[in-house]
């Protein structure tokens, strides 16, 4: 996908709601981006647009949050990968018992979630650090975006 530019935080949001539209149970996303770069504020955004409780947080020190759907959506679950020293830490909490049933987010989960689906979307943040601009690239793996990734 070409890279598209998102002026503000609420921006970031908004893109976040727009592409929650397209997702389903079993989906699987995997944020990518340094500090700063809007992983969290777009998880905020996914949430809104799936319907799900809040507040979304960064979940750094918890690992991992369950939203439940307020809509009778799917959930989500919100993972934070920092932390993990590899693939085996984030398979130690199960993630895959849950994978088909909610909408799974893994902010900083390039090289650890991967192998989690077949099918995912990786989407890499990078902001600019004297605005709040950032640049979002999404890119989707495996049959169930075979058509193409949303937004």
């Amino acid at each position: 996908m070409t890279p598209r530019v998102l002026e503000t935080a609420e921006d970031t949001r908004g893109f976040g709601a727009a592409l929650a539209r397209d997702l389903r149970a079993g989906d699987l996303v995997i944020l990518t981006g340094g500090l700063g770069a809007g992983k969290t504020t777009l998880t905020q955004g996914l949430a809104e647009g799936l319907g799900v409780r809040g507040p979304i947080t960064s979940p750094t020190f918890v690992i991992a949050r369950v939203h439940p759907s307020l809509v009778e959506g799917p959930a989500l679950v919100h993972v934070d990968a920092y932390r993990l020293g590899g693939f085996a830490e984030l398979d130690d909490l199960d993630l895959d018992a849950d994978l088909e049933a909610c909408v799974t987010i893994v902010e900083w989960g390039h090289g650890l979630a991967e192998d989690l689906s077949d099918d995912r979307l990786e989407i890499v943040l990078e902001a600019d650090p004297e605005t709040e601009r950032r640049t979002v690239v999404v890119t989707g793996h495996g049959d169930r975006w075979k058509d193409g990734v949303p937004c």
